[in-house]
């Protein structure tokens, strides 16, 4: 994933968009479809790394870690390491995270009625 730089146009007129619109901002935290995903499973409770990436499929090992390193610096789940050997990590949504709970099922139910009135 690249960076846009912080000088340019581009990333002016980004902060500037997510400044004024509560619409976008969330959008950004929760945009693209592996953080979006990651949210719908960690909603039904804690998962290990593991089970997130089978549940996720297609999704490489890098970019589960970049997503839920992301998804952690923006508040959204937490990451707990317990001292066992073999070393276990659970992620879980934040309470914050959880109120996405109803805008998922929504997008979920406009995801699939709009899926019926294309076919």
């Amino acid at each position: 994933m690249t960076k846009i730089k912080e000088t340019s146009t581009n990333f002016a007129n980004k902060k500037a968009l997510t400044d004024e619109c509560p619409e976008l901002y969330a959008s950004k935290l929760i945009g693209g479809q592996w953080s979006l995903a990651i949210c719908s499973y960690l909603i039904n409770g804690k998962l290990r790394f593991g089970e997130l990436r089978k549940s996720l499929g297609n999704i490489t090992e890098r970019m589960l870690t970049l997503q839920l390193r992301r998804l952690e610096e923006d508040k959204i789940i937490t990451r707990t390491v317990y001292a066992e050997v073999p070393p276990r990590v659970e992620y879980e949504l934040t309470k914050i995270g959880y109120q996405l709970k109803p805008v998922i099922q929504e997008l979920e139910k406009w995801g699939i009625m709009h899926k019926e009135n294309i076919e």
